[in-house]
């Protein structure tokens, strides 16, 4: 089946490029086009598209508003960011309102597609400049004020609910840029074990490697 794919963007020329591009890719189907906030959520409700590709400047109703009112009204899509701003007022509100892509207008076509694959089998996918802001928020040696904090370990209630002690032990320390070395020092464990740990935490996270996991917890930290 195809991935449907729903435009938001209040720029028509961006639209256009981006129908031309897309209509020349098989397995992708674009179903709607919207120029706003407003626009997004009536076709998101009607059409039903696995991807929505969203710039963050839209009137009536940005892109950060709208993903929030997807997510109240319970939509499965999901929201890839396709904007000029890479700052990071503008990259933490949009990944911790649900965006599970973040993506600059720089990109080239087949990085695009890529990431549009990629998300829609439950994948995140960021810019490295992206990627790399949001490392820089979890070291907590630089920047302490940000250290994330996991929540209360609630089966069920958290993605984090089936760790155990040590593994959510392990994950902070990840998230805070120490490596397996410095981890293992710092629990007074071998490395070995951190490795184990670090294993059983991306298993039961769902994620493929430390950055993605250090990442779910930037977007779930308070």
């Amino acid at each position: 089946m195809s991935i449907r794919i729903l435009l938001a963007d209040d720029h028509a020329v961006v639209r256009r490029g981006l129908h031309v591009m897309l209509s020349t890719q098989g397995g992708l189907e674009l179903v709607g086009e919207a120029s706003n906030g407003i626009e997004t959520l009536e076709l998101a409700e009607r059409l039903a598209p696995d991807i929505i590709l969203m710039d963050l400047q839209m009137p009536v109703l940005d892109g950060l508003a709208t993903m929030e009112r997807l997510r109240d009204n319970g939509s499965q899509a999901k929201v890839i960011v396709l904007t000029s701003y890479a700052d990071q007022d503008h990259v933490l509100p949009a990944v911790r309102a649900g965006a599970r892509g973040y993506l600059l207008k720089d990109v080239e076509p087949e990085d695009l597609i890529r990431a549009i694959r990629r998300v829609h089998e439950g994948k995140i996918e960021l810019h490295s400049e992206i990627a790399g802001q949001l490392l820089e928020l979890v070291t907590a040696a630089d920047h302490p004020a940000v250290e994330p904090q996991l929540p209360a370990a609630k089966p069920g209630a958290s993605p984090f609910g089936e760790l155990t002690r040590r593994e959510r032990e392990v994950l902070e320390l990840l998230a805070s840029g120490k490596n397996n070395k410095e981890i293992a020092a710092a629990l007074y464990i071998s490395e070995k074990t951190v490795k184990t740990h670090v294993s059983h935490v991306l298993d039961k996270l769902g994620v493929p490697d430390r950055t993605q996991a250090a990442l779910l917890a930037v977007k779930h930290g308070q």
